[in-house]
């Protein structure tokens, strides 16, 4: 059952400037994204630094126009709640905090992301003060419940976030997105801060609560191999545009668009000798958002790329299984 649709998202930030600070330009951070999302399922959003993928993540959220001044958000971020489909994109704050419990977002950074000055367990039952009308005993018992699950004891819930390693740390982010029991989750990088020792546990344990609450998870990440491990699809995204959509071993075993094959070629091997042979080495640097190039974006750095890829960008077409915006492959 569908849970999440994506339609031509857009997002634009400006560029100020001047002794009066106008806007001079814009970043195109997201352009024309569309992607669904079932019920139960992870799709997992891959690229590098910069594509716009923690941005499409924080549209969906709606934190946005809260955290920049002037961004432009258009398109559409089609909800299917229970009582209908509603439109987040096009939400106030207040119109959107009925629906923020179902939708929760765990974030990159475990040492910025809480609160200092608050213990654990105040953390963690922060969101059932803010979206539930429960009474103390009972927001007591469901954070106890919580830090259960994510491998606390309820001593430690007294205790303050620089008490705890980040593995540990991330594991709270992780009870406090749980806590008013919602739908979808984003994860926006859970484990890149964190040693890959603990990566591995962190991955664990989001699937095992995933199979126990029947989340939903969009997990944000640079790192192919820890999407694969996790995710049922998997989007590549570059400087704003999903390039390449299908299933998780797909895409993984076999890309076909040529930016995908060349992320995937820079993931670490066992054998270096047999790495070094495979690698796909690009062209050039990543262009600016300010000033995009024509046509498709990877062109400049593409080894296929045609003198028509300058005119027009490339939409999605179902080749090999998948969803690929390239016409020469």
């Amino acid at each position: 059952m569908k849970i999440l649709e994506v339609q031509n998202l857009r997002v634009s930030f400006p560029v100020v400037g001047g002794v009066f600070a106008r806007k001079i330009a814009e970043v195109k951070a997201v352009d024309g994204v569309s992607f669904e999302m079932e019920s139960g399922e992870t799709l997992g959003l891959v690229g590098e630094s910069g594509c716009g993928k923690s941005t499409v993540g924080r549209a969906i959220v709606n934190i946005l126009r809260a955290m920049v001044y002037g961004v432009e958000i258009s398109g559409n971020i089609l909800y299917h709640h229970p009582s209908g489909v509603v439109d987040l994109a096009s939400l106030s704050r207040p119109k959107m905090r009925p629906y923020r419990p179902d939708i929760q977002m765990i974030f990159q950074d475990p040492y910025s992301s809480l609160n200092p000055r608050m213990t654990v367990g105040q953390i963690v039952e922060e969101p059932l003060k803010i979206h539930t009308t429960s009474p103390s005993k009972e927001r007591k018992d469901r954070v106890g419940w919580l830090l259960g699950k994510v491998g606390f004891s309820q001593e430690q819930a007294n205790r303050y976030p620089h008490e705890f390693s980040g593995g540990q740390r991330q594991r709270i982010g992780i009870a406090r997105a749980l806590a008013t029991n919602p739908k979808i989750v984003i994860a926006d990088e859970p484990v890149s801060a964190l040693d890959v020792s603990i990566q591995a546990q962190v991955v664990n344990l989001m699937q095992d609560l995933q199979d126990e609450f029947r989340l939903s998870y969009l997990f944000i990440a640079h790192d192919l191999s820890v999407v694969r491990h996790i995710s049922e699809r998997i989007a590549v995204m570059y400087l704003g545009h999903i390039v390449e959509i299908g299933p998780g071993e797909s895409v993984y075993k076999n890309p076909v668009h040529p930016y995908s094959r060349a992320l995937l070629s820079a993931v670490p091997r066992p054998d270096p000798e047999a790495a070094r042979d495979r690698r796909l080495r690009l062209a050039g640097d990543i262009p600016s958002p300010v000033r995009k190039p024509s046509g498709c974006a990877f062109r400049t750095r593409c080894p296929i790329a045609k003198p028509s890829c300058a005119e027009e960008v490339p939409a999605l077409e179902f080749k090999e299984g998948r969803w690929v915006a390239c016409p020469w492959v």
